[in-house]
């Protein structure tokens, strides 16, 4: 987490999970004059600031680079068949437009 910290521009925001929830980053943070927006663990004493609604907008960049995963396959031609490569055009195109992946058939 250092490097991503050192890497950051100053009055930045860094965005975490409870997992990175520590002294440590919390003080490399503030070091560079960055606001950490990391949920507090739940033993943890001293209770710093947090933004939920800054944290849930993370989860779109998580589904994300989620979504690009999906196409891995695909781009790095791990998947052949004549089906899929049939299909990429439909694929790219709900890609595009945010549909899910896996749709109702009722």
């Amino acid at each position: 987490m250092t490097p991503l910290i050192e890497a950051a521009p100053e009055n930045a925001t860094l965005l975490g999970d409870k997992g990175y929830d520590s002294n440590a980053i919390r003080a490399k943070a503030a070091e560079r004059n960055i606001w950490a927006n990391i949920p507090n663990k739940a033993n943890r004493k001293q209770r710093f600031a947090f933004s939920p609604w800054l944290y849930r907008q993370r989860n779109l960049v998580e589904r994300l680079f989620s979504r690009i995963k999906h196409f891995r396959g695909i781009a790095a031609r791990y998947d052949k068949s004549a089906a899929t490569i049939i299909s990429l055009p439909s694929n790219s195109s709900a890609f595009a437009s945010g549909a899910t992946r896996y749709k109702s058939t009722a």
